[in-house]
């Protein structure tokens, strides 16, 4: 008997699926209620919360869909993500309450400003913000599930919660990260769900989905502000000013529940004592659900709360209680673990009920909450007026650009300052009516400020989560001083004063015998590359010189100079094209009369060094430092404009070297890295190609005697900490004391030298994040940078460390054959922050040519 197709069962369908999620409903309290006219999840996205890892698009569809159909919600598009994914921000609170929220928000922020004590009545603003890590989706996935009861419960608890306070939430901190993670998770997804740790859906692949685009980890950037998911967020933050702010993380896979407090000793001192009592009283709801729930958790330890930047922290210096949570990751739909399966509809259940905690504990301790934002504000008014330092003045350089992204970064933060209109004296520093900003402490933005100008190298407790300091001037390496009570009356200012941050509009004369332009400038590098892209033919003056210009006057050229020859071979709209580059990137650019100089090199000297157009080869992937390339990466496509080619780790054996000009190393582990790849990147640098590395790839670097460095190794390390009186219990202490979680290093450099050309300080201040040492033979014409005897300059650093880095290598070059290698023994990138060093890359790669 023969049978039809249409009568065949297929074997699959007989195979049952493991789906892994469950109904909205069911991560909810039981006995409520749910308006029908509001969508469920399951309604718009097509699956159970849990089943797939939701990704952005469908998110947003779902928040969107809340929106329309709830009067309980409104819904606003604060940004854009480097991908052009939208972020997206939630208010919810009652009807009537939406029909004057702008209202209510204008009165909470009055009364945050005055500091006046709470009214009856007075809401709650709560920011709940979820998965600041895209590869810890349990918070924007949990976010769906907060969003619908928000938008649907019909109980006395939300009525309660809506009718007098205001919940905005934040779906997704990091939209990119989120959506590169999901498409992993879901990838590997099959009908039965593997909870081996070692397939690979646990063992994710490079970059991971922890970061955005440019592979930042975005709970670094709160302060910094580098990225625009930042900018948006702390946007909102400054307009609402919220009492609780949550941050929803995901820890390893072992681990159970973590919530905040965590390690008082280890908090900002400037943070006061009441926060942590009320994020206490806080955690006391969470444990007491977690209780009913027989759910495993921990609190007061591990995590602190020091670094400013973070999520949990940035909060809690503007008067707001900031909160994390970390759950043991499933960093897939399940995984095995040492409490048995972490399943992702667990992870997610977690987040939602302490999501739900967070709400019912402020709720509770409502008055204390509004009663602590108000002291707080009153308490930073006192401390501000005992302080001994009234104030701070920072003088603006020459290179108006680094100084402008400084404002830009003060004012985004709210913090006030004006413009010093009368020369001035301070310290034994002179500040130019003008030219320089003045900082008071005397403001709302007082303890903020405070932890940007500190220089603090010892605290009550020096084991650090992540970095120690952040000092602002230092990272932009800006002149400043702190201005004493006795000194205010010295420093005048005036509110319609103005910076000159802008040069006039030029317009070049077309008969030109040259065009130059100085190399001091930060955006200097964009204006270079843009030339060369367009097919101008530049050189870069190895010596200074004194030019006779078009106007009759003569002008002076320091060394790194670029100079644009009419006479050679340029494009046919050069004039235009300096123009524009000049009055887009606010630099002047100067016309040239003659040939012929007064003093110095003439312009057709072979002091002026082609520069070619730089073909450069970023090495990443597998075994490279994410955070490191991404931050490469950062800086030569947004303020460089250099289109880099990233090529993994693992490709370079099969990749010609021969069509690069330039190879940049991260941190990484190279040892893996075979005879024939080390010998092709030797090859390619004696043929004339430029090497440059920074931080552990310097001992790739040394090992393959690419430079002739040393590097201390751990033993050295190990031997300079006296462990004779010690105990086990030490142990973790010891390890941490070992450590350079992130301190500000002073270096002596030579800015006689191609590498550091456009400085002119002989002292620069370099962030030093790792406790690599680096040896070598001194020689004044390789070793161009050397930290000073006493190095530190701000945040912690143990004795013994600083005493050995004290007089060593921070930064060398080296001739190798025909070409040039280049070590850093820091990242000059560090988090796209530290604008006073990150010049240091372009100018490795376009001053190299004076070098080899």
């Amino acid at each position: 008997m023969l049978l039809s197709v249409s009568g065949f069962v297929s074997a699959a369908s007989l195979v049952p699926a493991e789906t892994g999620g469950k109904p909205v409903a069911d991560y909810l309290p039981a006995g409520v209620t749910y308006d029908p006219a509001i969508p469920t999840p399951e309604q718009v996205i097509g699956a159970q919360v849990g089943e797939w890892h939701v990704r952005h698009d469908q998110l947003v569809t779902y928040m969107r869909a809340l929106a329309e159909a709830s009067d309980r919600i409104t819904i606003e598009e604060t940004g854009r993500t480097h991908e052009n994914r939208p972020l997206l921000l939630l208010t919810v609170t009652a009807p009537d309450n939406q029909k004057r929220i702008d209202t209510i928000r204008k009165k909470h922020l009055d009364a945050w400003k005055s500091g006046n004590a709470p009214k009856d009545g007075d809401p709650l603003i709560f920011y709940m913000g979820y998965s600041i890590h895209g590869n810890e989706p349990s918070g924007s996935n949990a976010a769906m599930v907060i969003g619908y009861y928000l938008a649907a419960a019909q109980s006395e608890d939300v009525n309660r919660l809506l009718r007098n306070n205001v919940v905005l939430l934040d779906p997704s901190f990091n939209p990119d990260g989120l959506g590169r993670f999901a498409q992993w998770a879901n990838m590997h997804k099959g009908k039965q769900l593997v909870s081996d740790p070692e397939t690979r859906e646990h063992e994710e692949g490079w970059p991971s989905g922890r970061t955005n685009h440019y592979w930042f980890d975005l709970n670094r950037d709160w302060l910094l502000l580098t990225h625009p998911e930042s900018r948006a967020r702390i946007k909102q933050f400054h307009q609402w000013r919220p009492h609780i702010l949550t941050d929803f993380h995901e820890m390893g896979t072992n681990s159970t529940y973590f919530f905040q407090p965590g390690v008082r000793s280890r908090k900002n001192p400037i943070t006061p004592d009441g926060n942590v009592t009320l994020t206490e009283a806080l955690a006391e709801y969470h444990a007491a659900a977690f209780d009913e729930r027989g759910e495993l958790y921990f609190s007061e330890e591990d995590f602190d709360d020091f670094y400013v930047g973070k999520g949990s922290t940035y909060p809690d210096v503007h008067g707001s209680i900031g909160i994390l949570f970390e759950q043991g990751s499933s960093r897939g739909h399940v995984q095995d673990s040492i409490n048995g399966k972490v399943r992702f509809a667990d992870t997610i259940q977690n987040q939602v009920t302490t999501s739900l905690s967070t709400f019912k504990g402020a709720m509770a301790n409502k008055p204390a909450i509004l009663n602590y934002q108000s002291s707080f504000v009153k308490d930073t008014r006192d401390a501000a007026k005992n302080s001994d330092t009234a104030g701070y003045v920072l003088a603006m350089p020459k290179d108006t650009g680094r100084f402008a992204a400084m404002l830009d970064l003060l004012e985004r933060h709210t913090v006030e300052f004006e413009v010093v209109n009368r020369d001035v004296d301070v310290n034994g520093k002179s500040f130019m009516a003008n030219k320089a900003i003045y900082i008071p402490v005397e403001q709302s933005q007082y303890r903020l400020v405070s932890s940007l100008f500190s220089t603090q190298q010892n605290f009550e407790n020096n084991t650090f989560y992540d970095v120690s300091n952040w000092n602002l001037p230092l990272a932009f390496n800006i002149d400043y001083v702190a201005v004493e009570r006795g000194d205010r009356r010295k420093v005048k200012t005036a509110a319609n004063a103005t910076l000159a941050l802008r040069n006039a509009t030029q317009t070049l004369p077309d008969d030109a015998y040259a065009y130059a332009f100085d190399w001091d400038y930060y955006q200097a590098p964009a204006m270079l590359q843009a030339l060369l892209e367009s097919g101008a033919m530049v050189r870069t003056a190895g010596k200074g010189f004194t030019a006779k210009m078009v106007d009759g006057s003569t002008r002076a050229f320091a060394p790194g100079s670029i100079l644009i020859p009419a006479g050679l071979s340029q494009p046919d709209n050069l004039v235009s094209l300096l123009t524009s580059q000049a009055n887009e990137l606010n630099m002047p650019v100067h016309a040239i009369r003659s040939g012929l100089t007064p003093a110095g090199s003439d312009l057709g000297s072979r002091e002026m060094t082609p520069v070619l157009l730089p073909k450069v080869l970023l090495v990443g992937g597998e075994g490279t430092s994410e955070y490191e390339v991404g931050e490469i990466w950062h800086y030569l496509d947004t303020r460089v404009g250099l289109p880099a080619s990233l090529i993994e780790l693992s490709r370079l054996a099969r990749t010609s070297l021969n069509n690069y000009t330039h190879i940049v190393m991260a941190s990484g582990r190279y040892g893996k890295l075979d005879e024939d790849t080390i010998d092709a990147i030797a090859d390619w640098v004696d043929s004339g190609g430029v090497l440059i590395g920074q931080k552990s790839a310097l001992r790739l670097f040394a090992q393959n005697e690419w430079l002739k460095i040393d590097i201390a190794s751990r033993e050295t390390i190990d031997d300079a900490f006296d462990t004779d009186s010690l105990t086990f219990a030490d142990r973790d202490a010891l390890y941490a004391k070992k450590l350079i979680a992130g301190s500000v290093y002073e270096t002596r450099i030579d800015t006689s030298h191609p590498l550091f050309y456009g400085y002119t300080s002989s002292t620069l201040p370099m962030f030093k994040t790792s406790n690599m040492i680096v040896k070598s033979d001194n020689s004044p014409f390789t070793t161009v940078a050397r930290y000073t005897e006493s190095p530190l300059i701000a945040g912690y650093s143990a004795p013994q460390l600083v005493e050995l880095i004290g007089g060593t290598t921070a930064v060398v070059a080296e001739r190798y054959g025909e070409g040039l290698v280049i070590g850093f023994t820091d990242n000059p990138h560090f988090r796209g922050y530290w604008y006073g060093t990150n010049k240091l890359m372009s100018n490795a790669i376009y001053q190299s040519a004076l070098l080899k």
